[in-house]
């Protein structure tokens, strides 16, 4: 592990594990509804954990986390994140958070959810948030 992904690692670990919880009870409130614990519509999925995030304030605290942790990572952005594509976008699996800095891209993966591929796509909850750091 490179030392950014480290330092990223950590400073999330430290620093932003309310947000983390936040997308967890986002996750939690997505998937309430389902009658199994998993669904084969993604519709069910991303829209919905979208929206939920957006009206906890989570996208903006996301943003946030992505500058401080680049900062943390002894990293410089070319432009302040904005709570949205290319810097923020909700995928089936949750929030990615990328930001391109010297060394590469940081690419911060919050899954959420998991996608299953047997016999059909379906996507099922994680018991909680797995944060995934990876330098590209």
């Amino acid at each position: 592990m490179s030392h950014p992904v480290r330092a990223a690692r950590r400073r999330i670990q430290a620093e932003w594990q309310p947000v983390v919880h936040g997308v967890d009870d986002c996750a939690d409130r997505v998937a309430e509804p389902w009658d199994t614990s998993r669904t084969t519509n993604p519709d069910r999925v991303v829209a919905p954990l979208g929206r939920s995030l957006e009206e906890a304030n989570l996208l903006e605290e996301l943003a946030a986390l992505l500058a401080d942790v680049v900062e943390a990572a002894d990293c410089e952005l070319r432009a302040s994140p904005v709570p949205a594509p290319p810097y923020v976008t909700v995928t089936s699996r949750g929030p990615v958070l990328r930001a391109t800095v010297d060394p590469g891209r940081l690419v911060i993966r919050l899954d959420a959810f998991e996608v299953v591929r047997d016999p059909v796509p379906a996507y099922r909850r994680l018991d909680g948030v797995e944060v995934d750091v990876s330098l590209e």
